[in-house]
């Protein structure tokens, strides 16, 4: 109290330490109260203060901070909702030109501003902040985004536990050209669940076995996963991947010989598939004739909207006459898809689409044969021409078309998340007694079908040509 008051006149002893005791004198008391700015005075406003906190600039201020955390928060919230967006749709941060002035700023940008411009709090407390504290820079994006990978991997590690898990690996190079490892882990959760859940994307400096595996071993220190906790992997059929001696699969064996390797069932289907076809020469033949007429009809806008444009006469046509009916989803525009050795299912849909589009694509073969600009581009017209005009042709497409029908299913089946090798084993039982159904029976439908519509075929060229 003595710092407080200093060495005021009017400030005795008998009134700070020792106490008051001469009451004759009782005149002292209004003497040692003083003036307004007396030491004792300073001294009860003090302890008023101290007993009435509201009034305290402490307060004040306590309270203007709480004022600036709740517009803080409430700025923040907005971009963690901006940013959340964009990372659950998979689009895009920046722009080309991020200025005030500029028509697109970018996916983050322009949706913020939509964000702050149908809320009020958002856009006050946007339009006060600081020029250092909009929380707009690119390393701040990061920052969150960083941010909000590591709860997501918190939250999968925690529904891990302790559990046993696999893995699944792939290997690829992304846009700049750089080698890279993704790792997806599957686990049983409480509810016995399958669950599949990305782990992460980690660089590689290349891609042989022992790189892949110390790659993998420091993603899992990383997160405080072990290999002797792994009970099986899964790869492609890539010799770095499953070789008997040094591959992936063999160095991760012999330090947990419980960690099977599976191989992707429908990963096989599809390269069995493509492998047995390229045994036969006829099959392998169609193929090719398949892919050429993919290029030919699609390999530009012109023809392809020439393609369109013939679809949609024939349509309309066929909607005068009756012989189609309008509704819901009918009659949809159709376009050639190109077949990938790698991608399942994807022969399948390319012969659906040239079954779908078979007069179309004629019309605009025709139109090449006639108006093509070289010699070059004529001939290989006709030649697709005759192709697809022959009774070889059409059959082998339908009977293709027969064949991938049925293995697309089992393929479509074995990529189900919740698919167990009990009944994957019996779908492959099924499809397998289908096929040779067809192998032993089948002929003969499929002929008089495949006969009936190449007559139907030869007949309307025949009065289409006899038209023209």
């Amino acid at each position: 109290m003595r710092s407080d008051l200093g060495d005021h006149k009017l400030s005795g002893e008998a009134f700070i330490t020792q106490g008051f005791m001469n009451w004759k004198k009782s005149d002292r008391f209004q003497v040692h109260v003083g003036a307004s700015n007396s030491p004792h005075n300073q001294a009860w406003n003090s302890c008023q203060a101290l007993m009435k906190q509201k009034q305290h600039i402490n307060v004040a201020l306590c309270k203007q901070s709480d004022q600036a955390k709740e517009d803080y928060r409430t700025h923040l919230t907005a971009i963690v909702d901006c940013i959340r967006f964009l990372l659950c749709q998979g689009l895009a941060f920046r722009g080309n030109d991020e200025s005030t002035s500029s028509c697109n700023k970018g996916n983050f940008l322009e949706l913020l501003d939509f964000l702050t411009n149908h809320n009020e709090a958002i856009h006050k407390v946007l339009k006060n902040a600081r020029g250092n504290l909009k929380l707009v820079a690119p390393t701040i994006q990061k920052d969150i985004v960083r941010a909000f990978t590591n709860e997501t991997t918190k939250a999968i590690l925690d529904d891990l536990g302790d559990k046993l898990f696999t893995i699944l690996i792939d290997e690829s190079r992304d846009i700049s050209v750089k080698e890279q490892m993704v790792v997806v882990l599957h686990y049983v959760n409480k509810k016995g669940q399958v669950i599949e859940r990305f782990l992460g994307i980690v660089h590689v400096s290349d891609t042989s076995a022992l790189s892949l595996k110390l790659a993998l071993e420091l993603l899992f220190a990383k997160y405080g996963l072990s290999l002797s906790r792994l009970s099986g992997q899964g790869y492609d059929g890539a010799s770095n991947m499953q070789g008997e001696l040094n591959g992936l699969k063999s160095l991760i064996l012999k330090e947990n010989n419980s960690a099977f390797y599976i191989y992707c069932f429908a990963h096989q289907l599809q390269l069995a598939l493509v492998t047995v076809a390229k045994k036969h020469v006829g099959i392998a033949l169609f193929f090719n004739i398949v892919a050429n007429l993919s290029n030919v009809v699609g390999a530009s806008c012109k023809r392809r909207d020439i393609l369109r444009e013939s679809q949609i006469v024939k349509v309309k046509e066929a909607l005068q006459k009756g012989e189609i009916t309008s509704g819901h989803d009918l009659n949809q525009e159709t376009t050639i898809k190109k077949a990938g050795e790698t991608r399942w299912g994807s022969h399948y849909g390319t012969l659906l689409s040239l079954i779908s589009l078979f007069s179309y694509m004629i019309d605009v073969l025709e139109i090449i044969e006639e108006d093509g600009i070289s010699l070059d581009q004529k001939a290989e017209a006709c030649a697709l021409l005759n192709s697809l005009q022959s009774f070889e042709y059409i059959f082998t497409l339908h009977l293709m078309k027969n064949i991938l029908g049925i293995t697309h299913e089992l393929s479509q089946a074995l990529q189900r998340s919740d698919q167990d090798i009990v009944n994957a084993m019996k779908l492959v039982t099924v499809s397998k007694q289908r096929l040779q159904d067809m192998r032993d029976d089948g002929w003969d439908s499929l002929l008089n079908e495949r006969s009936s519509i190449m007559l139907d075929v030869i007949l309307k060229l025949i009065l289409l040509r006899a038209g023209g």
